[in-house]
């Protein structure tokens, strides 16, 4: 790994450290996570843009396959690396530790750091990249509606049906794709296993995310239902 890519990650470390604590200073009355989600939002808009701007074509956005990387890449990826190690510790200090978010980071940072220590796999890793955080503005959305007051509003709940949607067309059409050609291409064993991982993840995530739609679709089912029955007149004396 370059020395630049590593100052770089360390810089955006501390950078990303910055921004959440004058997020935290900015919203003082807005809890712990809520100032973590702005960061996560602000990386996730970030890192969509910066992968959208390194592929090189867009009618193969995974190729070259297995091929070195490319400094705008690895720079990209570099920055995610930071945010992921940075998101890590923060959420360390959180009084609620997700243990599939703390697999998934762990995955993450490994399967991105073996290719920027490899220098390989540019492609697939920044395709990998803009699919997991085009979906990842609107789960933090959703989870800031519900701090501001919006929880079970029609606000809230298409916010949840449209992030379903972006992350299960990405996930699970793109991802699997995405597995496949990392699988087949010449690629490190390494970079293969953490593909591997990162769909499992990607499919554990769907299930839980496919039972929280059906849920809320049928609590508001329900909702309407009881709102619209008629009440039951009362006798008369």
């Amino acid at each position: 790994m370059e020395g630049e890519i590593v100052n770089l990650i360390v810089v955006g470390m501390i950078s990303w450290s910055v921004v959440f604590l004058l997020v935290r200073k900015i919203l003082s009355k807005r809890s712990f996570e809520f100032c973590n989600r702005i960061v996560s939002s602000i990386h996730a808009t970030l890192a969509t843009i910066l992968a959208s701007l390194t592929v090189e074509d867009w009618s193969c956005p995974v190729c070259p396959l297995a091929s070195k990387s490319s400094p705008k890449q690895r720079q990209t990826l570099a920055i995610t690396v930071s945010y992921l190690i940075y998101d890590l510790i923060c959420c360390a200090f959180d009084k609620r530790v997700s243990l599939d978010n703390t697999i998934h980071h762990l995955v993450s940072i490994i399967g991105i750091g073996a290719g920027l220590v490899y220098e390989k796999c540019g492609s697939e890793q920044v395709a990998a990249l803009l699919l997991t955080e085009i979906s990842s503005p609107l789960l933090h959305l959703r989870e800031l509606l519900k701090e501001l007051g919006y929880r079970d509003t029609d606000l809230n709940l298409a916010a949840d049906i449209t992030f379903a949607v972006i992350f299960s067309v990405a996930r699970m059409v793109g991802g699997p794709y995405l597995t496949y050609v990392t699988l087949t291409a010449e690629n490190p064993l390494l970079i293969k296993a953490m593909a591997v991982g990162l769909q499992l993840v990607s499919a554990f995530w769907f299930y839980k995310i496919a039972r929280m739609v059906t849920y809320k679709l049928t609590k508001r089912t329900s909702s309407k239902r009881v709102v619209s029955s008629p009440l039951p007149r009362e006798k008369l004396n």
